[in-house]
């Protein structure tokens, strides 16, 4: 039975897509079979992995409304090991109705979810970059959730509202709802600042935090740009031993 990871920061610009597609093809290379889940409307991590969309194409939009299954908009073996269940922009539409729904709509994602889970080790659900309908969906539907937070200015801004979301999820619709972990990204170890914001991370997550610390690097955002995990773009460089670390840990934790 496959673990669902919620890959969550309301915060924008943390890195949070790119974890999420580096987390899911490096799962895969220790072989493990992956779902990487895009509930973004900037589907950012749809194009991150290569996958284009068109106006013919349907994504996750159709799945939460309830027009299709999941099962069904599931892209088979995108990278080796990794399957894509893709977003549009369309999904952006998709918390109004959702809202209408009333009742059932915090339970989409996990109904769903529980028709495919069999099939996979790991299943990555990168979600938006809010705290609306689409995101609790998300987090009923997982059964952690991984943190990731930039080593900058006002890194921990909103994660206290993000925690309390959490917090309200677990307390209403998902009892069994943990941190998975805390991942520091866009650390330039150059500047006393990127220093502070890991110490504070440390001293508020404690043992969440991952000892793996992701660096500020080109070469990761150039990877995203192309359609290509951080292990195909610079498979020797600073930003993949950084993400295989992080893996490694992932990895460990969950016992392999």
């Amino acid at each position: 039975m496959g673990k669902i990871i919620a890959v969550a920061n309301q915060k924008g610009g943390v890195g949070k897509t790119t974890t999420s597609v580096n987390l899911a093809c490096g799962l895969a290379r220790y072989g493990r079979k992956v779902l990487l889940m895009d509930i973004d409307p900037q589907f950012n991590a749809t194009t991150g992995i290569g996958h284009m969309i068109d106006g013919n194409s349907i994504s996750m939009y159709e799945v939460l409304v309830g027009d299709a299954t999941l099962e069904s908009v599931i892209v088979k073996n995108l990278r080796n090991g990794v399957d894509l269940a893709p977003s549009s922009i369309d999904v952006a539409a998709a918390d109004l109705i959702l809202l209408e729904q009333k009742n059932e709509n915090q339970n989409v994602l996990k109904n769903e979810l529980k028709k495919v889970k069999d099939n996979y080790d790991f299943i990555i659900i990168d979600c938006p970059p809010s705290l609306g309908l689409i995101n609790r969906n998300g987090l009923t539907a997982a059964d952690t959730v991984l943190v990731p937070i930039q080593a900058e200015h006002y890194a921990m801004h909103g994660v206290a509202q993000l925690l309390r979301t959490i917090k309200k999820v677990k307390e209403t619709l998902n009892p069994h709802l943990t941190i998975e972990g805390v991942l520091v990204t866009m650390f330039d170890s150059r500047t006393r600042l990127a220093h502070d914001v890991l110490a504070e991370v440390m001293a508020t997550f404690k043992n969440k935090v991952y000892s793996a610390v992701i660096p500020r690097n080109i070469k990761i955002s150039e990877s995203s740009i192309e359609g290509k995990s951080i292990f195909e773009h610079d498979p020797t460089g600073d930003g993949a031993r950084k993400y295989d670390e992080f893996v490694r840990e992932v990895l460990k934790e969950n016992g392999y």
